[in-house]
């Protein structure tokens, strides 16, 4: 039997590469900074005693670069967290966070707050478009007193369909002008409108949610083995997965609130680190949310470069990255719980 490498490890070796991630993308771009003036920067600003940075730069790196750098890395590390967590509780490889439809109803709110001119709102109807999402869902896949894995997908399905009918339909009839531009950044995901207050949002819902995720993972190990396994291990299957579902779409809408729908991240990043973890949601967890942080940075990072002066929605870096990668797991045959 292949040795593990021990979670520690892993653990140590994730933060450390999400340390250096963060240091190294915030001095890209075209601003001439360099790692040392961007530590500096950000250790002057916790009140160490280091030598000044000349105040154009200290914006640069305070103000604009590492609020984005640090919203996507707490992106990353919930979507990461909200598919490996979904992948178990429907025990189907190809879910994601945004199975339930919460992609779409948080669609459904921004846009409806977007046309109207009341931007500052975004945030907050995105969440509430979630839950509504999330509510619906359960409530049509819920049979009597069960919750079965197959009902959810589908009810989430149709929530999804009817949610972005419900955007689409706002679009045609209400956007003009810029908005359209405005609408379409936001729906294919980008980190571009940033800041400390999107750290904060992403920030404390990856922490306060990620942790009890994390605290359950004996009871995402059972699910592997279905309901009937799952229940003789004295878990309550129904209650379980109804808490954990909702304890998911919090996580989830609260990404989506600061970000917009960013896909593959949550699909892709479980599959691939499952292989250095095992299945073990103990070890698959905390390695998925320190390797999701680090994807979406790098991602991110391209988004706004590659093309510079213009920008690319990062949902569109993701899904070119993510199709090849989801390609060659399955192609690889990663796991035969795919066929």
């Amino acid at each position: 039997m292949k040795a593990r490498t021990p979670l520690a490890l892993l653990v140590l070796a994730g933060l450390a590469a999400l340390v250096v991630t963060v240091l190294v993308t915030v001095t890209i771009g075209p601003a001439d900074l360099g790692v040392a003036e961007v530590a500096r920067s950000v250790a002057g600003h916790l009140g160490l005693p280091v030598e000044a940075v000349p105040r154009l730069h200290d914006a640069i790196v305070w103000d604009l670069r590492l609020p984005r750098v640090l919203t996507a890395a707490a992106v990353g590390a919930g979507l990461a967290l909200a598919g490996a967590v979904m992948q178990s509780l429907t025990r189907n490889p190809l879910a994601d966070p945004y199975l339930l439809g919460l992609s779409s109803g948080a669609s459904l709110g921004a846009v409806a707050v977007l046309v109207v001119g009341v931007g500052l709102l975004l945030p907050v109807a995105a969440f509430a478009g979630a839950l509504l999402a999330l509510v619906a869902t359960l409530a049509l896949a819920r049979s009597g007193s069960t919750l079965s894995p197959g009902r959810t997908v589908l009810a989430g399905l149709a929530v999804s369909q009817m949610a972005a009918a419900g955007t689409s339909f706002v679009i045609f009839w209400t956007a003009t002008g810029d908005s359209y531009r405005e609408i379409l950044n936001w729906l294919l995901g980008s980190l571009a409108g940033a800041t400390w207050s999107s750290v904060a949002i992403a920030g404390v819902a990856v922490l306060a949610v990620g942790s009890v995720l994390v605290v359950s993972a004996t009871r995402l190990d059972a699910f592997a083995f279905g309901d009937t396994s799952a229940a003789a291990l004295g878990i309550d299957v129904d209650r379980t997965r109804w808490t954990l579902m909702t304890v998911v779409a919090l996580l989830t809408g609260a990404m989506v609130a600061v970000s917009g729908a960013i896909g593959f991240v949550g699909l892709i990043l479980p599959h691939a680190v499952s292989s250095l973890t095992g299945p073990a949601h103990r070890r698959l967890l905390p390695v998925a949310a320190l390797s999701g942080a680090v994807f979406l940075i790098w991602a991110d990072t391209l988004a706004r470069t590659v093309f510079d002066p213009r920008e690319l929605p990062v949902g569109i870096v993701t899904a070119l990255i993510g199709v090849p990668v989801f390609a060659y797991l399955l192609r690889r045959g990663k796991g035969s719980a795919w066929t």
